[in-house]
């Protein structure tokens, strides 16, 4: 019926929320930067990304404790199953100990002593290129930061013909992506995943590269402390940088089958050690990338039925509150990828008057907006009573 998957969910929380609260509309990737969550999730926490933005890997090798020296250049490895074309981004949600066995096939065929790949979670790895501030057959820092890699879920059912890395440090990225074909192609674990009906994961593929990051803290820049809620590692690598409490919930895989319960648990338990809690769930994001509108419609009511319903309830007894609800970036059905969009978001709770909103969704969210808020400025409209000691 022409509506997008927000305004077609039962989403009785979130509907709440806007009705009580405010509702608006916002900007969280800047028109000259990539839409992502790295970008978009730097916007929601606080931070202007057209000063901060620094790549997404250096985010993600923050969050597994990676520690990048000036002149190294961290990439974004992702396990993907593709021939001629992306025909899957995540090498069919593989396994965290799958992809740990593959990897280590992959770095012993590319054998240089600085390249350097570490395994992350699922088919979410990290390449580091160690001293590239230097020379390394003519490959150097400036090459690789100039060199364009695409990300694998913006290009899900297309050729790789024109997506593959172009640039200064294209032949050298391209080769290691080349290599790689050949030892996974004949690895037992694609053996086994190829007899049980599963993708198996044909190459790595290199993006998101960027140096080491620097940041003020979460403390710094808005005075009070908080926690992260995730199962995604970017999100927790800004945390790391930001001085924010990392928080691991078991059975939060940021898949569908995530442990919403947990990470709720979680979230209203850091709230008893600080100010701030933020909780992020990626299962939306991933049924966008999919093209799937029953999955997506699921995945928002999951989101509204298992995580926003249970804070509201958990939160009722702890006082002046104040919540925000928000995507941090727009992934459509029909793209199948990130875009540029502005988002939704409802701010409710002590000192928030009503906006007189009819539910959350985009178009009730642009009618209620004059012009779409910076993202970064989410974080002061939602602690401003507090900032102002109210």
């Amino acid at each position: 019926g022409d509506k997008t998957p927000l305004e077609v969910a039962d989403i009785p929380n979130m509907d709440r929320i806007a009705r009580e609260g405010r509702l608006g509309t916002a900007v969280t990737v800047p028109d000259m930067l990539p839409s992502g969550t790295d970008v978009a999730m730097l916007a929601v926490m606080g931070y202007e990304p057209a000063r901060y933005y620094c790549g997404r890997a250096p985010l993600e090798a923050a969050s597994m404790n990676v520690e990048l020296s000036p002149g190294d250049v961290a990439f974004r490895c992702n396990l993907v199953t593709a021939g001629e074309v992306m025909d899957d981004y995540s090498a069919g949600h593989i396994s965290t100990e799958e992809a740990a066995k593959l990897l280590e096939a992959v770095a012993a065929e590319i054998d240089l002593p600085y390249v350097e790949i570490y395994p992350g979670v699922s088919y979410r790895h990290l390449m580091v290129i160690r001293g590239a501030g230097g020379d390394h057959d003519g490959i150097d820092l400036e090459a690789l930061l100039a060199t364009r890699c695409i990300p694998p879920h913006d290009i899900a059912g297309q050729r790789l013909d024109g997506y593959l890395p172009q640039g200064p440090a294209a032949d050298f990225l391209n080769e290691m992506m080349e290599k790689s074909k050949a030892v996974l192609a004949g690895h037992e674990v694609n053996r086994k995943r190829v007899a049980a009906g599963k993708a198996p994961a044909t190459m790595i593929w290199l993006w998101g590269q960027g140096p080491s990051p620097t940041l003020p803290t979460f403390a710094e820049l808005f005075g009070i402390s908080g926690g992260v809620v995730s199962a995604v590692n970017v999100v927790f690598g800004i945390a790391a940088i930001a001085g924010l409490e990392i928080i691991k919930v078991p059975g939060a895989t940021g898949y569908f089958d995530t442990n919403y319960e947990g990470k709720v648990s979680a979230a209203l338990d850091a709230l008893s050690r600080h100010d701030l809690a933020l909780l992020h769930v990626e299962a939306t994001d991933e049924a966008g990338h999919m093209g799937d509108p029953g999955l997506k419609v699921r995945a928002i009511e999951d989101f509204d039925r298992r995580v926003v319903g249970p804070m509201l309830a958990g939160l009722s007894g702890l006082g002046p509150v104040r919540v925000m609800v928000c995507p941090d970036h727009a992934t459509p059905l029909a793209v199948r990828g990130h875009v540029h969009d502005d988002i939704p978001y409802a701010i409710w709770g002590d000192g928030i008057p009503a906006s007189g909103a009819a539910g959350f969704f985009e178009e009730e969210a642009r009618r209620l907006t004059g012009s779409p808020l910076p993202g970064h400025k989410l974080m002061v409209e939602l602690l401003s009573a507090e900032r102002s000691g109210k």
